[in-house]
């Protein structure tokens, strides 16, 4: 029987932010699916369906500034019914419904735990736990999502004048312990402000970064930065996508939310994020199955 895509919604609580973090769950399942609505987007899952026999991949995807996982929808989706489970937690006080942190160097600490935490809830989930790998996770990370993704797998952040709001304040170490359990990640014109000589050294594992030749927010520089900085170079797989900018590898937005002014859902004159996504997404699928699959014990 084919896989359907499955959907349980968490709350995970964050102790040390005092907050809630919700997270869902996409995977492999059987049933039944139908139109779901998450906030203004849509997405075909069976809610609180059975798994599907097996024993999956976790993959957590870490969303942009003032974002939402369900920008990811499509890609997370096409990865549940490709045999991974996909954690898609939001980041309380970075997120469209609650901003509250931006511009912080508590955003800063608390993104990369929320990875740790959603891997922790997801591993130890009543009804999924059974059915996730132990031996390895994966984090996808856009934009400062891909500040999130370095942070928790070693990179040493350093939070400035900007974040404490002190012109005199000098670089502070981001309070974060990295997680050994992630095993490879995948960067999105990811951000690297945080980052300075020798703090992506710790980083040492296979990496696909995927950048928009016409990103103005985080551009090619960052990608070097990334490249030039991390323990061994030669497993950064990296392409540069002609004419893509900033937001090109998000889903396509609903067309109540598609206007000029919000720009998350405009692409570059004469790019269609859409033209993109199945080359993309088997190009994700190919990186993750090589890199969480190919090398696991037989169960």
């Amino acid at each position: 029987m084919t896989p359907i895509c499955g959907c349980r919604l968490l709350n995970v609580e964050d102790a040390v932010q005092g907050a809630v973090v919700p997270v869902a769950l996409l995977y492999p399942a059987t049933g039944e699916e139908k139109t779901e609505h998450f906030g203004p987007y849509s997405l075909d899952v069976a809610r609180d369906a059975a798994p599907a026999d097996g024993v999956f991949p976790l993959v957590v995807v870490s969303h942009g500034h003032s974002g939402t996982p369900w920008a990811y929808r499509q890609l997370a989706r096409h990865l549940a019914l490709a045999g991974f489970v996909v954690a898609l937690p939001a980041h309380t006080g970075n997120t469209r419904t609650d901003n509250t942190l931006a511009g912080t160097a508590a955003n800063l600490a608390n993104r990369p735990r929320h990875i740790t935490l959603t891997i922790d809830a997801a591993l130890n989930d009543a009804v999924l736990g059974t059915h996730i790998t132990r031996d390895g996770v994966a984090v996808i990370g856009h934009s400062i999502g891909g500040y999130t993704a370095l942070a928790a797998a070693g990179g040493i952040a350093w939070s400035g004048p900007y974040e404490r709001k002190d012109s005199n304040a000098p670089p502070e170490q981001v309070p974060v312990t990295p997680d050994a359990r992630i095993r490879s990640l995948v960067l999105l014109n990811p951000a690297t402000f945080w980052f300075i000589a020798g703090s992506l050294r710790p980083v040492d594992l296979p990496i696909l970064m995927r950048t928009g030749e016409k990103d103005e927010v985080t551009p090619i520089e960052h990608a070097h930065k990334i490249i030039e900085g991390v323990a061994r170079p030669a497993l950064v797989e990296h392409k540069d996508i002609p004419g893509a900018g900033h937001f090109a590898f998000m889903s396509k937005f609903p067309p109540e939310m598609t206007r000029p002014g919000f720009k998350p859902s405009q692409d570059p004159e004469g790019f269609d994020r859409e033209s993109i996504q199945p080359a993309f997404f088997a190009d994700v699928t190919a990186f993750l199955r090589r890199t969480l699959c190919d090398n696991r014990p037989a169960n």
